[in-house]
């Protein structure tokens, strides 16, 4: 398979691939479920799913997501970068956190029709299913990109909310709007995310802490815990 493509032709069970889609920020991902229980982190993303014939937004998430999944289905997705996926659905993030609700749920019966029934005919429903949310996908307002680069760069709140021209509690709303989580949370689970990633490539979690703005790696462990219901060691077993 050539570097950047993904392939749902095979009936043998694949193991998750995935790839940047066209959507800035976006990633198109595939996956066939080898049966059993699943946990699914908090990072701050949207997903459109599309999963045997049905398409299923997954929301926010502000804790793991845990699941059941039969042996062998089939999962084609769009995770949507944070902030951007509301435009796209027509509604704010906060009214699907932590959720998972069928497209049916949020469009017109119509619209929603036509777009599943353009992806069941092709035979090959991530490309399809990519091409599709491009041609609807609008980029989102700059306040999305403001509030993403100042939370990772740590900015606090008061100082957030001036640099984009909002009270506090204005900019909480509009947090909610776009991410689902307010600026506090937001910045608890990008940083959650960022830390794991850098755990992942055998950096102790100690000095993981100390590079991510955790006080120790006492602070560390407790944050993924609350956020995930298990500690880091599990997750990177």
């Amino acid at each position: 398979m050539a570097p950047g493509t993904l392939s749902d032709v095979s009936d043998e069970v694949q193991p998750y691939r995935e790839r940047a889609a066209r959507m800035p920020g976006a990633v198109l991902w595939t996956r066939t479920a080898d049966g059993g229980e699943y946990r699914i982190l908090p990072d701050g993303c949207i997903d459109l799913l599309w999963i045997e014939g049905t398409l299923v937004v997954a929301g926010p998430d502000t804790r793991a997501y845990l699941g059941i999944a039969e042996a062998g289905t089939r999962y084609t997705a769009i995770r949507f970068a944070p902030g951007t996926a509301p435009g796209f659905l027509g509604v704010p993030a906060k009214e699907i956190l932590d959720r998972r609700v069928p497209l049916s749920d949020l469009w017109s019966p119509g619209r929603n029709e036509r777009l599943a029934d353009r992806i069941g005919r092709s035979p090959d429903p991530a490309t399809t299913l990519e091409d599709a949310v491009a041609d609807l996908f609008d980029e989102p307002d700059h306040f999305v990109n403001h509030v993403l680069r100042g939370v990772r760069r740590g900015v606090a709140v008061p100082a957030l909310a001036g640099d984009v021209g909002l009270s506090e509690r204005q900019l909480h709303r509009r947090c909610l709007d776009a991410f689902g989580y307010g600026p506090k949370m937001l910045d608890r689970v990008l940083r959650m995310n960022r830390a794991l990633d850098r755990a992942r490539t055998g950096l102790s979690l100690a000095e993981v802490a100390a590079r991510t703005g955790y006080a120790d790696q006492a602070h560390f462990t407790r944050e993924v815990k609350a956020l995930t219901g298990v500690p880091p060691r599990t997750l990177l077993a």
